[in-house]
């Protein structure tokens, strides 16, 4: 891939491009460990061959077709308790990327915690893995993976820009541009603007307010999602009584 030079301050300054490889999670990870990352080190692969998704799922891409990448911060600012305003932030930057190509009235959503949605099929999903050292979160390897070019799926619920729009995308001018769009909301982040950052998550967030059936320990249940707590967990309003729920306690009905 040629040199991308996004306009930020330090996301993506260093770029890490390998045409082949099991996870870019696992690779930043590597380069962690050998001390050889800066803060905003990008690792971006072409085709990746286990790529890992939320609950352990694995994320499938065809290679080349594809946005596959992680970017490595390190948000020493952040306690350990706050994770999840890093995933609104790092959610609503690549919201903002989809936005600027679909149009701001496109039907674009946050699915929680943090997939990307278009109407009710998976557009992108987000994995954020945190290495805590003492009260702080010493680095945050964040792994994006956005259905670009790609056409054809093994899953109904996924869909593409491609197949959205009918058109093909180079992939380095999304790629600078998603790492432009990161960064703006990682330093609203970084400056204290936790109350915007929640504002705007909750505004798109999928199904906020409306009644749907979900899930709930091997129950069909009627419920309302009001909001997202401190820690993460996502609230619904069951039979007159909020709830709390971590990522694999509730699952979404599509009905």
């Amino acid at each position: 891939m040629e040199a991308l030079s996004p306009q930020t301050l330090f996301t993506g300054q260093q770029i890490v491009w390998l045409p082949e490889c099991a996870s870019t999670n696992s690779e930043a990870q590597a380069l962690i460990v050998k001390n050889s990352a800066t803060d905003g080190c990008t690792v971006i692969t072409d085709k990746q061959t286990a790529g890992r998704g939320q609950r352990g799922n694995r994320w499938e891409a065809s290679p080349g077709e594809n946005l596959t990448l992680s970017v490595i911060w390190q948000p020493t600012f952040l306690a350990p308790t706050n994770q999840f305003q890093l995933s609104q932030a790092v959610a609503l930057g690549v919201l903002d990327w989809a936005r600027d190509l679909l149009g701001p009235d496109a039907a674009l959503r946050l699915k929680w915690p943090n997939d990307i949605y278009y109407g009710s099929q998976k557009l992108g999903g987000i994995l954020i893995e945190n290495t805590i050292s003492g009260a702080k979160i010493q680095y945050s390897i964040v792994g994006i993976g956005i259905n670009v070019n790609q056409r054809e799926f093994g899953m109904p619920t996924a869909t593409s820009l491609a197949w959205l729009t009918g058109r093909a995308y180079p992939l380095k001018v999304l790629i600078t541009r998603l790492l432009e769009c990161l960064e703006r909301r990682y330093l609203m982040l970084r400056a204290g603007r936790v109350a915007a950052l929640r504002f705007d998550y909750l505004q798109a967030l999928y199904r906020y307010q409306e009644r749907h059936t979900y899930e709930v320990d091997g129950q069909e249940v009627s419920g309302q999602i009001v909001g997202v707590d401190e820690t993460g967990r996502l609230v619904v309003e069951i039979n007159k009584e909020l709830r709390s729920f971590a990522l694999q306690e509730i699952k979404y009905i599509h009905k």
